[in-house]
């Protein structure tokens, strides 16, 4: 090759790499980056055959995803039931990690396998940041072991807690969609200490006389976002308790179970936070209560700053309550001055059928009653075309639009 010519064809080389790079550039991507490495667990030993412990392969597999410093995919092949003993996943770990649930991961069966492990909890993420959850797989709590055992159930037995399907506790910028819990031990899915989580397009589901069974549980976390969910349970379908902000639930169907509550709050005299919540666009459907705001005689802090809206009641017992004498003990619960206060609570187009006479329930507390209260375009009728009605104690409570049942007892 003359001169010449090699000079030509390197200009020519170096001219095509600068304009692959200004694509690249363009496009936000790297010439040397490559789709996600996927990692199946069956590499790692997992059988999916619903009887072997598939415990240790996970583990492993996770190890390796969490150590790697390129992003991956952990695939839970489906077709398969991989049965799980109590495990953690923990982090951090140094890059982000996606798992792909296609599957169906199934609790161990024998409660004594948590006798060595944390009774709370069967599958936890502990400081995660950055994970996507999804793959239209099922989560499986194999929960009728512990239903049977249960002190509600059963009331000869101890009292004693069951765990959590899955937990996320103290994780950042979490994402789960698209996959179906069924039967938890107790409650499905816990957002504990979190930042940044998004819940979508899930399909919870246990029998109606399921104890504790809650859809999904918000503790102590800010900017959780829960939507397009499908919850019937035999608890609340939302709980959002203590040190929670900034939490958004909408197009939500739910029922049977309690429906969707904020508390309780205050137990055992707690100073106790919740604030700028948003309720919108969902179906109540058979529910014990609607709309619920619960707290404890003797307790202290605020649950304030929430909007329900757009919520449609079919057959539900309790649609709009507020309860600060709230007692979930065998024992009468006494008279206490301290409270926690509840204040600028907004419901607004809230419509449908109740159970009971009563859809509109605000039992408040004397010292530190209800302040804040609007009700606007709110219309609950019983489904037997008896008028319904409302009892109001210590609350302040404004208007707009037509309101209905209009008057308290």
């Amino acid at each position: 090759m003359g001169l010449r010519r090699f000079i030509f064809v390197l200009s020519l080389v170096l001219l095509l790499n600068t304009i692959e790079s200004r694509i690249n550039t363009i496009l936000g991507s790297s010439p040397m980056e490559k789709a996600p490495t996927v990692l199946n667990v069956g590499k790692f030993g997992a059988r999916g055959d619903g009887f072997s412990d598939d415990t240790e392969a996970f583990v492993s597999a996770w190890k390796t995803a969490c150590a790697s410093s390129a992003p991956l995919t952990l695939l839970v092949p489906g077709g398969k039931t991989y049965r799980l003993k109590p495990i953690i996943f923990l982090g951090p770990c140094n890059s982000s990690i996606s798992i792909a649930v296609e599957g169906t991961i199934l609790a161990s069966g024998k409660i004594s396998d948590w006798d060595k492990a944390n009774r709370r909890s069967w599958i936890m993420f502990n400081k995660v940041n950055g994970l996507k959850l999804t793959g239209g797989g099922t989560i499986d709590g194999n929960g009728h072991v512990w239903w049977k055992v249960s002190c509600k159930v059963d009331s000869s037995r101890p009292c004693r807690g069951a765990p959590t399907a899955l937990t996320f506790q103290t994780c950042e910028e979490v994402s789960v969609s698209d996959l179906k819990f069924k039967n938890s031990q107790q409650m499905h899915a816990t957002v504990s200490d979190c930042k940044g989580v998004r819940l979508s397009g899930l399909s919870i589901s246990a029998p109606a006389e399921s104890p504790n069974t809650d859809g999904i549980h918000v503790s102590g976390s800010t900017d959780v976002k829960i939507s397009d969910c499908v919850i019937r349970t035999g608890d609340d379908c939302i709980s959002i308790v203590s040190g929670s902000r900034f939490i958004t639930a909408s197009s939500i169907v739910c029922g049977p179970g309690h429906g969707i509550s904020i508390g309780s709050l205050g137990a055992n005299g707690a100073e106790d936070t919740v604030s700028d919540v948003l309720v919108d666009t969902v179906q109540l459907e058979g529910s014990t209560n609607g709309v619920r705001i619960k707290t404890w005689q003797g307790g202290k802090g605020y649950a304030k700053n929430i909007t329900f809206r757009n919520v449609v009641m079919d057959n539900v017992k309790n649609p709009i309550i507020i309860d600060q004498n709230y007692c979930d003990s065998a024992v009468p619960c006494r008279e206490q001055k301290s409270a926690v206060a509840v204040s600028n609570v907004a419901y607004k187009n809230i419509k449908g059928t109740t159970a009971n006479k009563v859809a509109m329930e605000f039992d408040c507390s004397h010292t530190v009653p209800c302040r804040g209260i609007t009700l606007e375009d709110v219309n609950l009728v019983t489904a037997s075309g008896v008028a319904a009605m409302g009892f109001c104690k210590n609350v302040y409570i404004s208007k707009s639009g037509t309101v209905v049942p209009s008057t308290c007892s």
